[in-house]
């Protein structure tokens, strides 16, 4: 086929920088709560018993150093001696100056893609105002990593144009994470059905969340947990209240402020399950039975020693609500939803044994009981793996369901399937060679001779496909969708 690669590259950039807690000895941990340590102590003290003068002189001296790298530094100063004053060995007030030269010593910037920029995924945007015909405004999203391997989402724009090449817009240095909404709702009857999934038995759970409401908020499930250390009850009752809270911390709602561009955003790790990062985002614009759209994407949180896979929905790319996946099936990584639910039910790829891809229905996107094989490896350039490359994609003659092949030396390569558009279960088509391997000057990287992709989209009949290079930065390809779809039905 003619595929046919474009000259565009993102590389990682160093100068994109984020404003995170420090705190000695953790650096990039999501919550970076404080702890009185006899270290953290001293160095509280040590500003403390400065002179009004050298605070002021000090104070000036990283303002005039820092404050062009970021647009509300003495915000996030002023938030981080917040989070610290309880901590404060004297009492009384504390001057604007000090407060802020305080928040400075606990605060670090942290590069958010110094290592790598890659494993992209495309959506059309919400918003198609201002294009000249046949244009298409696409959200694109990336997996960044930096220090300490700690990976994140973060965004860009950009245009696909009627040839199928694409324009991206001007990406700003500037970076921004979002805040928690404080009175995030909790649904009881799913958290119950959740510790029971997480091995709490019904009893224990209904004791520990008994004086919940049927939707409540942190705040509430914080006090429960608190008294029920104070009671006595059993270790299986105590067990189920420290659980859900934990469940509670990886189901969150964040906002971003008004006014950003997609390229100042970034999804960095918020709750304790995603302290090592969040991996390898499948966003797909999923159109509701009354025509509505609705943007999920489905992600793997990694906490340094388990994996959780986790789905996140938005509807204006401003508002994030992060939830887990729930069931017996959702187990190992790569899910992919269906962009549409298939005689009236979602459907979803996954890749729950390692090595092949499996289908799953479910009459709640959050929870997943069964699975099946639809794909195994059948060539030798995907016989040590086969999983998709984002969600399936729908087209006049099925479902195209881009995917990843591992072969001999651990070389990724990018085929494609082609499924039953009424029973996604049956294959209809496949490619007997990869559609996209890396050429010469793409094996080279932080994990060589990788080409990936997290999602794909179709306009003007091009398929156009962003992928990572050796995991290391993301280039874009095309290729005539009636050419693909051709091959498909021949192979």
């Amino acid at each position: 086929m003619n595929i046919r690669r474009q000259e565009l590259e993102l590389r990682p950039d160093p100068r994109r920088v984020l404003l995170r807690p420090f705190m000695a000895s953790v650096v990039v941990k999501p919550t970076g709560h404080a702890e009185p340590s006899r270290r953290l102590l001293d160095i509280l003290a040590r500003v403390l018993m400065l002179d009004d003068a050298k605070v002021e002189a000090t104070l000036e001296n990283v303002l005039h150093e820092f404050h062009d790298r970021h647009e509300d530094i003495r915000a996030i100063f002023l938030d981080r001696f917040d989070k610290m004053s309880s901590l404060l060995p004297v009492d009384g007030k504390v001057s604007k100056s000090r407060q802020l030269l305080i928040g400075s010593y606990f605060t670090n910037e942290y590069s958010l893609e110094s290592s790598a920029l890659f494993n992209p995924s495309i959506v059309a945007a919400p918003d198609q105002s201002g294009l000249a015909p046949d244009e298409l405004r696409f959200i694109l999203s990336l997996r960044a990593t930096g220090e300490g391997h700690i990976s994140s989402i973060t965004f860009r724009s950009g245009v696909a144009k009627t040839d199928g090449t694409v324009r991206l817009d001007t990406g700003s240095r500037f970076v921004h994470s979002p805040r928690p909404e404080p009175a995030a709702q909790y649904d009881l009857a799913i958290f119950r059905r959740k510790l029971h999934e997480m091995g709490i038995t019904h009893e224990a759970a209904k004791q520990a969340t008994s004086a919940l409401p049927d939707s409540f908020t942190m705040q509430k499930l914080v006090a429960r947990v608190a008294r029920l250390r104070r009671e006595d009850v059993t270790a299986d009752v105590l067990r189920a209240g420290e659980q859900a809270l934990h469940l509670a911390e990886a189901n969150y709602t964040v906002r971003f402020k008004e006014g950003l561009l997609m390229s100042e955003k970034v999804l960095f790790p918020f709750s304790p399950l995603e302290s090592n990062g969040i991996e390898d985002a499948r966003f797909v614009r999923f159109i509701e039975d009354n025509g509505n759209a609705v943007y999920y994407a489905t992600y793997t949180a990694y906490n340094g020693s388990t994996i959780f896979p986790q789905i996140v929905e938005t509807r204006d790319f401003a508002t994030f609500r992060v939830s887990t996946l729930n069931g017996p099936a959702v187990t190992n990584k790569g899910f992919a939803l269906f962009p549409r639910r298939i005689n009236g039910r979602y459907a979803m790829l996954g890749r729950q044994d390692g090595e092949n891809i499996h289908l799953m229905f479910s009459d709640n996107p959050y929870f997943w009981y069964e699975s099946r094989v639809i794909i195994q490896p059948s060539q030798p350039w995907e016989f040590t793996q086969l999983g998709n490359c984002g969600s399936p994609i729908p087209t006049e003659a099925g479902w195209l369901v881009l995917t990843h092949g591992v072969g001999p030396m651990r070389k990724y390569c990018i085929g494609a399937v082609l499924l039953d558009r009424d029973d996604p279960s049956i294959v209809i088509g496949r490619l007997k060679e990869p559609l996209l391997g890396p050429a010469s000057d793409e094996r080279d990287g932080y994990v060589p001779n990788v080409v990936y992709s997290c999602g794909a989209l179709v306009h003007n009949g091009s398929l156009i496909l962003p992928y990572a290079v050796s995991d290391t930065a993301t280039r874009f390809a095309s290729v005539a969708l009636g050419e693909l779809l051709d091959a498909l039905r021949a192979g």
